[in-house]
């Protein structure tokens, strides 16, 4: 199973669409056996679930995402996990063990050039 985490300083990054960075694992019967840190190169929302596509990612889990990205990634039978935050190791090591708490993590309000945007919703 590929694992991707967004990442930013040790942590999980909480805008999906804006991470500069995500941690990869790769793990198998419930062990870790590598791990990468990879840029994003910029890339944003959907060129996202592209790139992690092209690593054959399983799962996701990331901070706050919208429901465009969390369909996206459904769509090729990738798992989407929102409203994880922490340090990325033990956020993995949480999930491969089953008692990885989140919270809501699903953003219904991007900016749309109206006034608001997800940090006003408190999904960032």
């Amino acid at each position: 199973m590929i694992i991707a985490i967004t990442y930013e300083n040790g942590n999980v990054f909480q805008h999906f669409g804006k991470t500069h960075e995500f941690k990869i694992y790769d793990v198998e019967l419930k062990q870790i056996l590598g791990s990468e840190l990879v840029s994003t190169a910029g890339q944003g929302h959907s060129a996202l679930v592209n790139f992690l596509d092209q690593r054959n990612v399983d799962v996701v889990i990331c901070g706050g995402i919208g429901m465009p990205a969390i369909n996206a990634f459904t769509q090729r039978n990738m798992k989407v996990v929102p409203g994880a935050s922490g340090n990325v190791d033990e956020v993995v090591q949480q999930y491969i063990k089953g008692t990885l708490l989140t919270s809501e993590g699903i953003c219904t309000h991007h900016d749309h050039g109206e006034g608001h945007d997800c940090s006003d919703h408190g999904c960032h």
